[in-house]
């Protein structure tokens, strides 16, 4: 299993598998936890870990790339360094790449390839506006959506890997399109996409490269010296105007290949309209001069391969005439510029003090140097400044002061980006040509916003000398006010360029957290305790009685459980204390009211009998059960016995019974030793 998979990245980015490898790095999918969404997380090999240069490097060019934001780029989200690793968090396409698509499709329709193209040069021009060259054109970094658009990735990473400058096994997947410059290890600029570009477009049209071979050495050798086949040849249905656009992006001759995306999307887009038009490329003064030649062709399918390529085979020739006749006249224009400003260089000398006139013997006799009279302007804008350009263009004289100078985000620093007069614009000589150079991107620095409110850190990013773009995003923090600043990315300090994207993180206050109250009901007091710790609350507890639950264990709780409550909130518990008892008062002797009473008191019920009882007064408690201190529950009852008074008399009608007829009964019995010990009693029958 790879050792990424299921790591967490800065706490933030969960790799959840590989979705690609590639020579230097290799591709997750992963998950943003912060903003909940899948992203692809590109991870630097650890091949390359060792080499600080390169992690430099890598790290540099990938935050270069995040700059960049065009439909038809996939967007760098974060580029970090964690736990010793470089990544760059990225867009997650989902889609297959051009390269997969012409596997199983090639080659492609002449539509298909235009609408491909087109895309991927929009993507191009984008880029190298910003400084940015891609370098590493190919199918596979390419990727087709679902509705048919397209996204360029890998901007600017190829830089970091050409540093290598080695053509190895890794490099043979791009070796296929590489530019003869880069082939060479030369210098490479935005027309190097540009041929890898038109490479690509060969592929699609034809269903194959232009140039193979079973190393990639040899396939660079043949970029640098081959001819590719004309793709007609090989596929009859491509239109000749697409077949010019697509030769011309990948002449080897910088000077005759385009000189920008721009101009090549014109032609694309002139095609698009007219898909019959043919082109004729004339070689560049300074910029490139491409118009439509002659009336509008018939369709390539209407003729015959033979007749096209015979057609071809004049138009190439016509060309290569001239482009030779083109090549004597530049010559013999050079010489005469040399041969005018060595005239031009005696006659100041000769003014200075010479006394004869500037003159230059030949066998036909003496010819006298002279100025033109009038002179076009070059293009300046697009090209390194230095001081030789005075050198270079003796009859203008250019102004290029400390004034010149300023901010221009879209050329580098050092980079002509304004003229006056315009290129083309035929002055006198010693004419003044005023130059507007670039001090490339105006930056700032991130202040610093944390504890501002959303309000004032809003106004204060507005009131920077650049623009920016502002995006907000909220988190939890535990000491700043919800509504204020927690963070910003990039960092307090941090250089800022101009249109660059800024987050500010805004406090949502102390984040709520809550848990669900276990069940604690009949635990025991320790038990319920660690068991409400546990889950993050405070526990309180209380006691009362309970007639079914032990002493020492929950009788209730609240919260209820698995109601949700904030964590560190308190779970309150009732320990009980064990079934609740009551003794009973002594009543014995009381008045009935009395005895009532004093058990109501004592939470214990009172049910009265009755009877007579000549000692015990009437209406009181002759005795009770149970006895007095007994203990009982609770609402438990007490049956009271009282006394009637004594028991009636017999009436005198009545004869009265003998003793040997009747027991005396148990009044009698009773009252008989009173009676004698009172000395009540009367005489005893014998």
């Amino acid at each position: 299993m790879d050792k990424y998979i299921g790591k967490l990245l800065d706490g933030r980015y969960e790799i959840l598998e590989i979705i690609g490898v590639g020579g230097m790095a290799v591709v997750y999918k992963a998950m943003d936890h912060r903003l909940n969404r899948l992203v692809a997380v590109k991870i630097l090999k650890d091949d390359y870990l060792g080499d600080a240069d390169f992690r430099r490097r890598f790290h540099g060019e990938s935050q270069a790339v995040a700059m960049l934001s065009h439909p038809n780029i996939v967007s760098v989200y974060d580029v970090s360094r964690s736990d010793g690793m470089e990544y760059i968090v990225m867009e997650l396409i989902d889609g297959i790449t051009l390269k997969q698509y012409m596997d199983n499709r090639a080659p492609l329709s002449w539509r298909e390839t235009l609408h491909f193209s087109m895309q991927i040069a929009k993507a191009l021009e984008h880029a190298h506006s910003r400084g940015i060259i891609h370098r590493d054109i190919k199918p596979h970094n390419v990727m087709i959506l679902k509705d048919g658009s397209v996204k360029v990735a890998d901007f600017g990473i190829a830089r970091i890997v050409s540093a290598q400058n080695t053509l190895t096994k890794e490099a043979l997947g791009s070796v296929h399109y590489i530019s003869p410059e880069q082939a060479k290890g030369a210098r490479v600029d935005n027309r190097s996409d540009i041929y890898s570009l038109g490479v690509v477009m060969y592929e699609m049209l034809t269903g194959r490269p232009p140039y193979d071979g079973e190393t990639p050495v040899s396939v660079a050798i043949q970029h640098i010296n081959g001819t590719p086949l004309s793709p007609s040849l090989l596929n009859s249905d491509i239109p000749t105007g697409l077949e010019q656009i697509t030769m011309h992006a990948m002449c080897s001759d910088l000077n005759i290949r385009y000189a920008s995306v721009t101009d090549m999307l014109k032609d694309m887009e002139e095609f698009r309209k007219n898909p019959a038009i043919r082109f004729t490329f004339l070689p560049r003064g300074g910029a490139a001069a491409v118009s439509p030649t002659g009336p509008r062709v018939q369709p390539v399918k209407q003729q015959s391969n033979a007749a096209r390529q015979k057609e071809l085979e004049r138009e190439y020739e016509r060309q290569d005439r001239e482009e030779k006749r083109r090549r004597m006249w530049m010559i013999a224009a050079i010489a005469l510029a040399v041969a005018a400003l060595i005239g031009l260089l005696f006659l100041i000398l000769g003014q200075s003090g010479e006394e004869k006139p500037l003159q230059t013997d030949t066998t036909a006799g003496t010819v006298e140097s002279t100025v033109p009279s009038e002179i076009s302007v070059p293009r300046f804008v697009s090209n390194l400044y230095d001081e030789h350009l005075q050198e270079s263009n003796p009859y203008l004289k250019i102004i290029c002061d400390d004034s010149s100078y300023d901010f221009n985000a879209d050329y580098p620093a050092g980079v002509v980006y304004d003229q006056n007069p315009q290129p083309g614009t035929r002055v006198p000589p010693g004419t003044e040509v005023y130059l507007k150079v670039s001090l490339g991107e105006e930056t700032d620095q991130m202040p610093k916003l944390e504890g501002q409110s959303t309000e004032n850190a809003n106004i204060i990013l507005k009131h920077l000398k650049i623009n920016l773009v502002v995006l907000t995003e909220e988190e939890y923090s535990d000491s700043i006010p919800a509504g204020h600043v927690t963070r910003t990315d990039p960092e307090q300090g941090s250089e800022l360029k101009n249109d660059q994207f800024v987050t500010i993180y805004i406090s949502l206050g102390k984040e709520i957290k809550t848990a669900s109250v276990p069940n604690v009901k009949g635990a025991s007091q320790s038990n319920a305790k660690a068991a409400i710790e546990a889950r993050g609350f405070t526990f309180k507890s209380g006691e009362d009685y309970s007639s079914t639950v032990a002493a020492g264990y929950v009788i209730s709780q609240s919260p209820e459980a698995g109601e949700e409550a904030e964590e560190g909130s308190t779970v309150t518990v009732v320990i009980s204390k064990g079934k609740q008892t009551v003794t009973v008062p002594n009543v014995t002797g009381g008045t009935e009211e009395n005895a009532r009473d004093t058990l109501e008191r004592a939470q214990l019920k009172a049910t009265v009998n009755s009877e007579y009882n000549a000692f015990v007064p009437a209406g009181r408690v002759v005795y009770q059960s149970p006895e007095p201190d007994a203990e009982l529950m609770p609402g438990s009852t007490v049956t009271l016995t009282v006394s009637l008074g004594p028991a009636p008399e017999p009436s005198s009608s009545e004869e009265e019974p003998s003793s040997s007829q009747t027991e005396p009964s148990e009044s009698a019995s009773e009252s008989a030793p009173g009676e004698s010990e009172s000395g009540q009693g009367g005489e005893q029958n014998p």
